[in-house]
């Protein structure tokens, strides 16, 4: 992903973010059963999803009342479960831990961090230096505490991060979200001072986009006007904003088109302390452009595929991530590699010179992420959905030569770059594991082991328990790959509570990760966990992702359900004992599994959803999908996204299994009332649901660590209840 995709779109706007906790069979259960477990027959005539749009009005008085009433029930049917106390307040003890890691950035001098406990709800934002950091003792320095601003300004501020310059890490634009929305208000902030700066740089709420040009200049895409925004309600117009200059007075950039979805800036340093500035135009969610911004304010675009992101700039070589193959001088470069060439040169005269190929993947390996330091160039892979990190460098003969080594790193796990940056050669990586919780490492990549400066204690009894790793095929032949966490007791006799989780989307890859919460209020009570590696993510590269874009998305619920008729078929489980989650995109994943094969489950959490698949692109920021899902103004398209639109294929007389949905009122990305129609729909055809909507929250459905327990408390309660009992 290019850094804009990676710094904007996955942090600032989050697009679609996966929150992993991350031969048919027939359900042979009696309606006595059935009823038992919440999966009620159906009294009423099918349901036509129409006079529905009042559910539309985020905060409606009619809207609201029905969410409340929805609400009630289910908080009252589940909080009353004395396993909800028990298990709130393990996951609270589990969040609120004062022994978890604090990851840092590590940059300037300093280790920067963003701390949450049961003190800090709301997050403070500390630094401290490297010696400190690596201390059984850290020394923080605190900068800005957001509960305390919270309460000075009476509002509900959520801390969506922060954008410093280069040349001075204290000065900062620091996004404030009022409630958890991606729509935030963005300030200037000191942290020399601690204090924001009077009169500093400003812009009020909106789906913003900024960069620093200098210390007194802004170049900010937001909510200018009337005609400011692209249907997918991001900004598509760019000015510069300079110190002491109003919005109004701000001086035209740059315009993408209203039916693109977004523009943003961001430098690049070409050379030491010589930066440049591109733009980024997003035309759809995969397809961009992006230009050159001359100091004299003309644009020269970048002669790179539409299906492309730029990953940094390494000893003036363009590092290019391909999503589609290029061909340049006859030579095809394939999609899936990480290619280089002088931009120097080009800038100099636009000609393409030494393009280089610096890692190509396999059939069983992708690029998982890269990261520039001051003299490597870091390319995280997955082979199987295992990490493996190679260090490149380039070496200048007669042309650029790119030479790798792999990092003496855990293998078998997760890792995660966490700090890189090109000033400086120490990284921090993390490893984790289902059964293994995490550790930090620090390494300088010109040398020198890897050594742990941060572990954290088992939450769980991990080591009671196994993981495996299984592939099964799909209906087309497709092999896909799957894990399973079970107590190493556990016998194939089908009669373990089994929980698989799946996403299957936007080329994000599911990979092992260590969930205290998961493995305290699941596993240790009997669960087997699944994480499904599913056609759409990345665990492959573009192509896996590729599979199952627009009228082919069948491909990913295919491939799901062959997962889950696997877990049955090896007698992990049966229909009965087998529950799925999944939010967001997994969310609509999960819709799906509930309206297509509504036999082999008998528990569906359903998060953050897409339902609405006529109308998704017409709420919020679901024009910006159209890319991922297709159309529903292009009848092909239509046609298909009908066919598997959750809310549009509830039908009568069917054994539905038990489904909880959980949303937020605040979520400004995946619109609330995707999982109120679906309610809606649900129980005017006479079928139940459970449903709770946090009034605070966005995507995540939770603003803070308290909320977050109590969320995973409702949802393995119901799971518990559904499967255990």
């Amino acid at each position: 992903m290019s850094i804009y995709r990676l710094s904007c779109f996955v942090t600032a706007l989050a697009i679609m973010g996966c929150s992993p906790t991350h031969t048919d069979k027939v359900n042979t259960d009696s309606n006595q059963t059935i009823a038992a477990k919440g999966m009620t027959m159906p009294t009423t005539s099918p349901f036509t999803p129409t006079n529905d749009l009042w559910l539309e009005e985020v905060q409606g008085e009619q809207a609201l009342s029905q969410v409340n009433q929805w609400n009630a029930n289910t908080l009252n049917k589940l909080t009353i479960d004395p396993r909800f106390s028990q298990y709130e307040q393990a996951a609270l003890d589990i969040v609120n831990a004062q022994d978890k890691i604090a990851y840092g950035n590590y940059r300037g001098g300093y280790v920067y961090n963003f701390w949450q406990d049961e003190t800090h709800v709301r997050g403070v934002i500390r630094r401290t230096t490297l010696d400190s950091y690596m201390s059984n003792d850290v020394q923080w320095d605190e900068l800005l505490s957001i509960d305390a601003l919270a309460k000075s300004e009476k509002k509900n501020w959520v801390y969506k991060g922060s954008t410093c310059l280069a040349t001075n890490y204290d000065r900062c634009m620091i996004r404030l979200s009022d409630g958890g929305k991606d729509a935030v208000e963005v300030r200037e902030w000191d942290h020399g001072t601690k204090s924001f700066v009077e009169n500093g740089l400003f812009i009020p709420e909106a789906k913003n986009t900024f960069m620093w040009q200098d210390a007194n200049t802004l170049i900010v895409g937001t909510d200018w006007d009337d005609n400011a925004l692209t249907e997918s309600g991001y900004a598509r117009v760019l000015k510069t904003v300079k110190r002491g200059q109003t919005l109004d007075q701000a001086q035209h950039v740059f315009s993408a088109n209203k039916t693109d979805i977004l523009a943003a800036a961001y430098q690049l340093e070409v050379n030491k302390n010589q930066f440049i500035t591109l733009i980024h135009q997003s035309e759809t969610f995969y397809h961009n452009s992006t230009f050159w911004l001359r100091d004299d304010g003309s644009t020269v675009p970048l002669p790179l595929p539409k299906q492309s992101s730029i990953t940094g700039v390494f000893k003036q070589q363009l590092l290019v991530s391909l999503q589609e193959d290029w061909v340049v001088d006859g030579q095809t470069y394939a999609q899936g590699q990480l290619v280089s060439f002088d931009f120097g040169q080009w800038l100099t005269d636009q000609r393409i010179r030494n393009l280089q190929i610096v890692y190509a993947p396999t059939n069983s390996t992708s690029i998982d992420s890269v990261s520039i330091t001051q003299s490597k160039v870091l390319v995280n892979v997955l082979e199987h959905v295992v990490n493996k990190i190679y260090a490149f460098d380039i070496v200048q003969t007669t042309q650029a030569q790119w030479q790798a080594e792999q990092l003496d790193l855990p293998t078998n796990s997760a890792l995660r770059i966490s700090s890189a940056n090109d000033k400086t050669d120490i990284v921090f990586i993390n490893s984790e594991g289902f059964t293994t919780p995490d550790s930090l490492y620090k390494l300088n990549v010109l040398g020198g082991n890897a050594e742990i400066i941060k572990s954290i204690p088992s939450r769980f009894n991990d080591a009671d328990f196994v993981v495996k790793q299984r592939f099964t095929t799909s209906k087309d032949g497709t092999q896909v790959p799957y894990f399973v966490v079970a107590h190493k007791n556990t016998q194939l006799d089908g009669n373990n509570p089994t929980l698989l989780y799946g996403y299957g989307g936007f080329e994000i890859s599911l990979t092992p990760s260590y969930s205290g919460v998961r493995g305290k209020l699941w596993l240790e009570n009997g669960g087997v966990y699944v994480l499904a590696n599913i056609r759409g993510g990345g665990e492959y590269g573009p192509a896996w992702h590729q599979a199952g874009l627009k009228t082919k998305r069948q491909v990913i619920y295919d491939d799901f359900i062959a997962v889950a008729e696997d877990l049955i078929a090896t007698r992990y489980t049966t229909p009965n004992k087998l529950g799925i989650m999944g939010g967001s995109n997994g969310g609509l994943l999960m819709g799906v599994m509930y309206t297509q094969r509504p036999d082999l489950f008998n528990a569906v959490v359903c998060q953050v959803p897409l339902l609405d698949m006529l109308r998704y692109h017409k709420l919020l920021a679901g024009a910006s999908w159209v890319g991922e899902y297709g159309s529903p103004e292009i009848p092909e398209e239509r046609a298909f996204l009908e066919s598997i639109s959750p809310l549009h294929n509830i039908q009568a007389d069917t054994q539905y299994p038990s489904i909880f949905f959980v949303t937020s009122t605040k979520d400004d990305r995946v619109h609330p009332a995707h999982a109120r129609k679906m309610a809606n729909a649900l129980a005017q055809m006479g079928y139940s649901f459970e449903y709770y909507e946090n009034i605070d929250g966005g995507h995540s459905a939770s603003a803070n660590l308290a909320e977050s327990a109590k969320r995973a408390a409702l949802e393995y309660v119901y799971l518990a209840q559904q499967l255990m009992d």
